[in-house]
């Protein structure tokens, strides 16, 4: 005689709660997620600030040119970057500069000498009254640089700068 199976009884499991609670966490990363600029992603090197006992005042998101010394990762030469947070002034400025190539007038952070960096400074100033300067470098920089680049900015009246930390824990 044949056995007779059990009719197996199934079970519902509302999906409902756990996709909300999936969209939910997905936004709360989303929104909480910080992104690399584009001249952050250019960057090809590391800077390892210096600490500060005190956070006195914090740099500005808008109308900021940042001068960053860094040592360059795959030539480990030491150079100068700079970079514009407004958009409209950069390009006014890259345009206003003579000697860089079409190819840099399309990067947000240049690598440029000293001499070119003189002329970015002074045609800033000029594009944009508003815009605070702020110097980014690594921890392991001789002064020598920092010196030359804060005689390139006091020659172009740009004697108000920040200095980019890391805050002492």
């Amino acid at each position: 005689m044949p056995k007779i199976k059990k009719k197996r009884v199934g079970f519902v499991l509302d999906m409902t709660p756990l996709v909300d609670i999936g969209f939910l966490l997905l936004t709360f990363f989303m929104f909480t997620a910080k992104f690399k600029s584009e001249a952050e992603a250019e960057q090809k090197f590391v800077i390892e600030r210096p600490t500060a006992s005190a956070d006195t005042s914090k740099v500005p998101e808008n109308n900021l040119a940042t001068i960053k010394i860094g040592v360059d990762t795959v030539y480990q030469d030491t150079s100068y970057y700079y970079s514009l947070s407004n958009e409209n002034v950069r390009l006014t400025v890259w345009d206003q500069q003579e000697n860089l190539t079409d190819e840099m007038r399309q990067k947000r952070l240049l690598k440029v000498p000293l001499e070119t960096l003189d002329g970015l400074i002074r045609n800033t100033r000029a594009a944009s009254v508003k815009t605070r300067f702020a110097i980014d470098a690594d921890r392991s920089i001789e002064y020598k640089w920092i010196e030359d680049l804060m005689d390139v900015m006091q020659r172009n009246n740009a004697t108000a700068f920040n200095f980019v930390t890391e805050k002492k824990q």
